[in-house]
């Protein structure tokens, strides 16, 4: 008797945590997700000038859960910009963790020469408040660029908390896109944590389920990935030019047959590689053991640009 009723008992608490996970199961936001990688990639630039300093940012994760969950995940104390989106009509967090925020102001006041040390928590004082909102400003200026193309908006920090128990951006159990970006400012990392509750999204909803199928939206990594793997594959023409010259119109039109045309070039000049219509090497022609006629390239024509996941030779 007491077995089965310890099994009776097991078994509601499995079906409770079931149906506590399904409470927890938000829809995702295809198009909000991209739009992050996005804005991702291009704030490391931005930071770069900004702080003057080499920057690397990086999308750590991008995740689904309530409010309550959300601002209890925040650390205390951090530099909470509590955000007013303007078109949406709703409000958003943007927050610097300490050890991002001390890392901004060492690079800011000169101390790079100085190596990176733990520290206790503390109260921020008024110029780290300062010096943490102006950085702020400027991600979020950027994040508004990154939204631009699918629903313009414009954020604006309404004032600073740095408890995260004092933060009230939607009901507890109600859902919050959580955003959290790895900052690395010449070997010093740190993270800033973005939220965005529902309750803010509401006005675009429709638009960040979408799913996004490529276009003309930027430079997400994903995307980036799948065309280079597709231009892989793809054929293109390519032509070998043994010389040009220019020619008046009533001289191309006289040609007869066994007519001898002068290009002014050796025997054992090199030809010219054209990839859809760009010059791109130069070759030396010879013959391979079978008779035919082959290119030995010589020389590159074009520069090697650094790009991310670009094709391997």
């Amino acid at each position: 008797m007491n077995e089965q009723s310890q099994f009776v008992i097991d078994t509601r608490a499995v079906e409770e945590l079931i149906v506590e996970r399904a409470k927890r199961s938000y829809a995702r936001l295809p198009m909000l997700e991209v739009v992050f990688d996005r804005f991702a990639l291009s704030l490391s630039q931005a930071l770069k000038t900004y702080l003057g300093a080499v920057v690397d940012v990086t999308l750590a994760k991008m995740d689904y859960l309530t409010c309550q969950d959300a601002i209890d995940s925040l650390p205390e104390p951090a530099l909470i910009g509590v955000t007013e989106a303007v078109e949406w009509g709703g409000t958003i967090a943007a927050a610097l963790r300490p050890e991002l925020l001390y890392s901004i102001l060492e690079i800011t006041f000169g101390g790079r020469t100085v190596p990176e040390s733990p520290r206790s928590p503390r109260t921020f004082t008024g110029i780290e408040k300062r010096i943490g909102k102006a950085f702020c400003e400027r991600t979020l200026a950027e994040l508004s660029a990154a939204f631009e193309k699918v629903t313009p908006v414009r954020f604006e920090i309404g004032h600073l908390e740095t408890n995260p128990k004092a933060l009230m951006l939607g009901p507890p159990t109600s859902s919050c896109a959580r955003a959290v970006l790895r900052i690395n400012i010449e070997d010093r990392v740190g993270e800033m944590v973005f939220l965005l509750p529902t309750t803010a999204l509401d006005a675009v909803g429709d638009v960040l389920s979408q799913q996004f199928t490529g276009g003309q939206l930027g430079g997400d990594t994903g995307w980036r990935m799948k065309l280079t793997e597709k231009l892989g594959t793809t054929n293109i023409p390519v032509a070998a030019v043994l010389g040009e010259t220019n020619l008046s119109l009533r001289e191309v039109l006289s040609w007869m047959p066994g007519q001898i045309l002068d290009l002014g070039m050796q025997v054992d000049d090199p030809v010219t590689i054209c990839v859809t219509g760009k010059t791109i090497a130069r070759a030396e022609v010879g013959r391979r053991k079978n008779g035919k006629i082959a290119l030995k390239v010589s020389e590159k024509l074009y520069e090697e640009e650094e790009l991310p996941n670009v094709l391997l030779d």
